[in-house]
C-alpha cells in the first residue's frame, strides 16, 4: 500500500507541474464581454439608484459586490464547461489552480469594504482604488497560466486604481470610477482570450 500510495502522490504532482505548464483555456471571451456589460449597467443603476454615494456607502458596496458576485458566477459557470470540454482530464487540476491563483484577491476585495464601513467610513471613496488594484493584483497572480498579454490587463486595473486614489475625495466614488476601468479592462480580457485562442486554433489547424 506504502508503494500505491507513492504512486498516487508522484501521479498528482506530475499533474500538477503539467497544469501549471499549461496555458488555461476555461475563460469564455463572451462571457468575459458580458461582465464588462455588466459593468456599465451597474455604472447605470449606480447614477439612478445612488446618486450620491457618499452620503449612502453601504448602498454603493452592496451594488458594486451584487455586481461582482453575477460576473463571478457567470464566469465560473462557463470556466466548468470550457475546461472539462478543452482541458478534458487536465480539467480538475487547471481549474483548482485557476481558482487558487484569484481566491486571494477575490476574498480581500470581499471583506475590505465591511472593514471600511465600520472602522473608517470617511474612508469610502478609496474603495474603488483599492478594488482595482486587488483585482489587478489578481490578475498578475493568475497569470502564470494565461497568455502574456494578460500582464497588459493586470497594469490596468493597476494603474486605473491609482488614477482613483490619485483624486483623493468623493470624486472616485462616481459611477465612471468603477464602470468605465471594470468595462474596458475586461474588454481588454475578453480581447486577449479572443485573439490568444484564435492563433492558437490557426495553429493547431496548420499542424493537422
Amino acid at each position: 500500500m506504502t508503494e500505491l500510495n507513492q504512486a498516487l502522490v508522484d501521479i498528482r504532482a506530475i499533474r500538477r507541474q503539467v497544469a501549471e505548464a499549461t496555458e488555461f483555456h476555461g475563460y469564455g471571451p463572451l462571457t468575459l464581454l458580458g461582465t464588462a456589460v455588466c459593468a456599465m449597467v451597474a455604472g447605470a443603476a449606480q447614477g439612478y439608484w445612488v446618486p450620491e454615494p457618499a452620503k449612502h456607502p453601504g448602498l454603493y458596496v452592496e451594488l458594486w459586490l451584487a455586481t461582482g458576485v453575477v460576473s463571478a458566477v457567470l464566469i465560473v459557470m462557463q470556466m466548468l464547461t470550457r475546461a472539462n470540454r478543452l482541458h478534458s482530464g487536465m480539467a480538475d487540476e487547471m481549474i483548482r489552480m485557476a481558482v487558487a491563483q484569484f481566491l486571494p484577491a477575490a476574498i480581500t476585495g470581499l471583506i475590505l469594504p465591511f472593514v471600511l464601513l465600520r472602522a473608517a467610513p470617511g474612508a469610502m471613496w478609496m474603495m474603488p482604488g483599492l478594488w482595482q488594484i486587488i483585482f489587478g493584483l489578481g490578475v498578475f497572480a493568475s497569470c502564470r497560466c494565461l497568455p502574456p498579454a494578460m500582464y497588459l490587463a493586470g497594469a490596468w486595473f493597476l494603474l486605473t486604481g491609482l488614477v482613483c486614489l490619485a483624486l483623493g475625495d468623493a470624486r472616485a466614488l462616481s459611477p465612471v470610477g468603477m464602470a468605465a476601468p471594470y468595462a474596458a479592462g475586461m474588454a481588454l480580457v475578453a480581447a486577449i482570450h479572443h485573439f490568444t485562442q484564435k492563433e492558437a486554433q490557426a495553429d493547431e489547424d496548420e499542424g493537422n
